[in-house]
């Protein structure tokens, strides 16, 4: 997501708009002044008919859902992007309470400015640590995922963890090439789990990934580690450089990503339209927003691991 300018110093938001046009979407903050800045939200699924063409055909009987999907997508940008800016000017977190006035497409928000978040503070809050371990699965600071997991027992395990971090609970969606797939936010960053029916006819774990973007990581911040690399909070050319000189093949994995077979995990850079550089070469102190650890190759591994 893009937006353009700033709040100023000195001015206090008191409301937000979100609105939703076929041309695109935007938001306006509105000051305790009744003053008002505007911003367009750029990115995946904002607009859905180009300016100047006919009005499309009938919608589908699921598209109001697909926008109430990108709706509370954009709404979750929204209050990150002006909690950040109001600790940066005023010193304080920003709380919106979202209200519909025309859902999916138009929606109001009454901001409360609060304390700001301790993790805000370096060393006031523990990160919240996974471990992945390369043929195994991966480790959570009071649980484990391991490939041998039953899917019902990652659920389970998912669950904890919304708990623990007080987040939403974990979300299904579908990924083509899984039996299931559910996700858990962790501060801002989020735990991502697929699973697979194998020839026993058990659904367990196949593939882990944790997503981590850019700016400050929340409360708790997710961590990523292998090896005693931390995947995400590191330059990506110092995390590759590390993995070579450990002796592993890093190779490059299309247009944003590198593969470490040895160890079935793949990394992920942002893309163009989210790395800021406007397709040009990468910033050297840009990180890896996401990190997946595959199920290995070998059908009976489970067994291993029991």
């Amino acid at each position: 997501m893009a937006d353009q300018g700033a709040v100023k110093y000195g001015r206090v938001p008191t409301r937000v708009l979100l609105y939703g046009e076929p041309e695109g979407w935007g938001y306006t903050v509105v000051d305790q002044h009744e003053g008002e800045q505007h911003f367009p939200l750029s990115g995946p699924g904002v607009s859905w008919q180009p300016p100047g063409r006919a009005e499309r055909d009938p919608e589908p009987p699921w598209w109001r859902h697909r926008l109430g999907e990108t709706a509370e997508t954009l709404r979750d940008h929204i209050g990150r992007a002006l909690t950040d800016q109001t600790f940066l000017e005023l010193g304080a977190e920003a709380q919106i309470a979202w209200f519909a006035v025309d859902d999916p497409t138009s929606w109001e928000g009454l901001v409360t400015l609060g304390d700001p978040d301790p993790a805000r503070f370096p060393g006031k809050v523990p990160p919240f640590v996974v471990t992945l371990e390369p043929g195994r699965g991966a480790v959570l600071p009071n649980a484990h995922l391991l490939f041998s997991t039953l899917a019902s027992d990652a659920w389970t395990t998912l669950n904890a963890v919304s708990e623990q971090c007080g987040t939403p609970a974990p979300k299904a969606s579908f990924l083509c090439g899984y039996t299931d797939h559910r996700s858990v936010r962790i501060g801002r960053g989020g735990l991502h789990v697929s699973t697979l029916c194998l020839e026993d006819d058990t659904e367990r774990i196949a593939e882990i990934h944790g997503s981590l973007g850019p700016g400050w990581s929340g409360n708790p911040e997710l961590r990523l580690r292998l090896d005693g690399i931390d995947l995400l909070n590191e330059p990506a050319d110092d995390v590759v450089a590390l993995f070579r000189g450990l002796g592993h093949d890093v190779a490059p994995k299309g247009r944003y990503g590198f593969h470490v077979p040895a160890m079935g995990l793949t990394l992920h850079r942002p893309d163009a339209a989210t790395a800021g550089n406007g397709g040009g070469p990468a910033n050297p102190e840009e990180r890896f927003t996401g990190a997946s650890l595959s199920f290995p190759s070998t059908p009976a591994f489970w067994f291993l691991n029991r």
